[in-house]
């Protein structure tokens, strides 16, 4: 088995994120903009990674993880999402807390420890803030959900995950007294900036903006 570095492993990670949500290759200032790293940094390193056969690059075309890229990075992943729900679980870590912490976690190379850590979780399928883990075998849980800003007057939702998982902006649902498992009812919709005034678990009142209601995924209720 080949030995990456964690560089090499946090780009693949990085590829593997921007492909699960674009559903696309990823692009090299995609790829430098989520590694904080300028676009000559990035494409030295995607020529390392295409020289061990862990993604398919071509100039001005994107990124695209090989088989085995997609393999390790899912790993990274499961790992990732693994540790952030032991530390919010176990170790009471508030859900802004653990991205960094996992960051440091997922670089861990036992896979008996992964496999152990899952099972005392009793196989958790999602992390902290909603995203699906990747089993022993790479699969992950589907589900049913839009975004909060999809949803009409008079519809009811429970609150699922989130788009962005920013620390500040995690604070900030915290401050809304807004977390997964929330429940929430469309009230009204302003037309003049797509904020929406939602009820709470059915009584508490709060207006949210639509930058916030495109950045939380939510399950309609039948």
């Amino acid at each position: 088995m080949e030995t990456l570095t964690q560089a090499e492993e946090n780009y693949l990670k990085a590829i593997f994120k921007i492909t699960e949500k674009e559903g696309k290759s990823a692009s090299t200032n995609a790829i430098a903009a989520v590694m904080n790293t300028s676009a000559a940094s990035v494409t030295d390193m995607l020529k390392r990674l295409a020289g061990k056969h862990l993604l398919h690059y071509e100039k001005h075309r994107g990124v695209a993880l090989s088989e085995r890229g997609n393999e390790l990075a899912t790993n990274l992943v499961r790992k990732h999402r693994l540790w952030e729900v032991f530390l919010v679980k176990m170790l009471d870590f508030s859900w802004d807390q653990v991205h960094d912490i996992a960051e440091q976690l997922e670089h861990v190379q036992s896979e008996e420890l992964v496999e152990r850590l899952d099972a005392y979780l009793e196989r958790p399928q999602f992390d902290p803030h909603g995203d699906p883990i990747p089993n022993a075998e790479g699969k992950m849980a589907t589900r049913k959900q839009v975004l909060l800003s999809a949803l009409a007057p008079g519809d009811a939702a429970l609150l699922v995950g989130v788009q962005e998982s920013t620390a500040t902006f995690l604070q900030y649902l915290d401050r809304m007294r807004l977390s997964l498992g929330t429940g929430l009812r469309v009230k009204e919709r302003f037309d003049y900036d797509g904020s929406m005034s939602i009820l709470l678990n059915g009584n508490e009142e709060i207006t949210i903006s639509h930058k916030v209601c495109e950045n939380l995924f939510v399950q309609k209720s039948k």
